[in-house]
């Protein structure tokens, strides 16, 4: 199953609006949507519930009162001041045990806390969505990309050609969670100088991994100089500009009636996007192996 994971520097490029589309254009694939903190995807495709699981991405320290000699070593070492009257303030906790482990009399230990959860749905249509819910203010985002993958994997079948990742914005851990592994990075950009330098940021930020990249220049019309500047920029160091959208109204209709682009085959944005993903695709059959 091959992995195109679509990425953006900043929130509003359209990277969703691409996702969604794709979802309807390619066949036999499945959609995770690890933009944890903000999840839309399923919104648009209107997925029914399949299977929700808890998800414990952060350890927090519980002093147990019974054993307690109340000697404050806990509270001095304690870097994040997270202890305070022999309470530990799960806010402020990191998990990191240097309390538990220097208890003399083990009184504390690190408790799993439920942070969010891994969703599985399923749309009329019979599309695979995998997404998940980070709890306002939780930590782990990463560990949670990492688990939804996991769980796309686990409720794919040899039908499933395309694992497709609609990632979050900036270049923060779940954007490397998301990126890991993928076999080719699709990157939505817009053509504003803002635009433009957060593009060079994820591209830099995802650079290690030795992933390919590939760009998509999202309403390149409204600023017809700065998308120049990012083609170049891309051609000077060899990155495939795969696709440029129009701005197109329609886009706007479509989001406000909670549809897919797909619901209007005949706007020039889609038609755009269908014509990207056959370089894509082309791309990805030639140019990279299946995981």
């Amino acid at each position: 199953m091959k992995q195109l994971a679509i990425l953006s520097g900043k929130g509003g490029t359209g990277k969703t609006t691409v996702a969604t589309t794709l979802s309807t254009i390619v066949k036999n694939k499945i959609m995770a949507d690890c933009d944890v903190e903000a999840p839309n995807l399923n919104i648009v495709l209107q997925g029914e519930i399949i299977e929700k699981q808890d998800f414990y991405g952060k350890e927090t320290a519980v002093i147990d009162k019974d054993k307690c000699i109340e000697c404050g070593l806990c509270e001095r070492l304690c870097r994040f001041d997270a202890i305070s009257n022999f309470e530990v303030n799960p806010y402020y906790c990191e998990g990191c045990g240097l309390c538990m482990y220097k208890c003399p009399v083990e009184a504390i230990k690190l408790v799993e806390e439920k942070t969010g959860h891994v969703v599985y749905a399923k749309t009329k249509s019979g599309e695979k969505v995998v997404y998940a819910e980070l709890f306002p203010g939780a930590d782990g985002s990463g560990k949670l990309v990492t688990e939804v993958r996991k769980k796309a994997k686990e409720v794919s079948d040899d039908n499933d050609e395309y694992l497709i990742i609609d990632g979050t914005p900036g270049i923060g851990c779940p954007v490397l969670a998301s990126a890991t592994g993928a076999d080719l990075v699709l990157i939505v950009t817009e053509p504003t100088l803002s635009g433009f330098a957060d593009m060079k940021r994820v591209l830099s930020a995802i650079e290690s991994f030795k992933v390919p990249s590939v760009v998509c220049v999202n309403k390149w019309d409204l600023n017809k100089e700065v998308s120049q500047q990012i083609e170049k920029y891309c051609e000077e160091n060899n990155i495939v500009v795969v696709g440029k959208i129009d701005f197109d109204e329609t886009v706007v209709k479509a989001l406000k009636n909670l549809q897919s682009l797909s619901s209007y085959p005949d706007s020039t944005a889609y038609q755009q996007i269908y014509k990207m993903w056959l370089r894509i695709k082309e791309i990805l059959d030639e140019g990279v192996e299946s995981k």
